[in-house]
């Protein structure tokens, strides 16, 4: 299994190894992972020539820092599980700094009240109302 941590890198090396008509699968996560990451990277290796994971903790998706410093961060585990999928899934483990090259902002989306909806409204702080 190759990991990267630099998105040039990772770059660098899928444009080395594919060309146009190569389809690359990426499966995105925050870690942590379980059998239905390992179903997701199932069906994109059945569909895709290359698959990519990503494993990112991204802060701009917590209100709550206390529930991004608690967030588990299991990456050896995770890829552990990665390999009893398969040993050709390629990692993708970026730094904060690497995603946002030190300017981690959030953005701000209205969306019409659908964010106090399933699961919004159990997370207290993310409504705009």
């Amino acid at each position: 299994m190759l990991v990267f941590n630099k998105k040039v890198d990772l770059v660098a090396h899928l444009k080395a190894i594919s060309t146009q008509e190569t389809s690359i699968g990426l499966v995105p996560t925050m870690g942590a992972l379980h059998q239905g990451h390992l179903s997701l990277l199932e069906e994109s290796i059945r569909n895709n020539d290359i698959t990519v994971v990503s494993i990112f903790v991204n802060p701009t998706q917590f209100n709550n820092s206390e529930d991004l410093l608690n967030y588990p961060r299991t990456q050896e585990n995770d890829i552990e599980k990665i390999k009893t999928v398969s040993e050709n899934i390629i990692l993708y483990a970026p730094t904060v700094e690497d995603v946002y090259e030190e300017k981690t902002v959030s953005q701000h989306f209205d969306f019409d009240g659908l964010e106090n909806q399933m699961e919004g409204k159990f997370r207290p702080g993310i409504s705009t109302e």
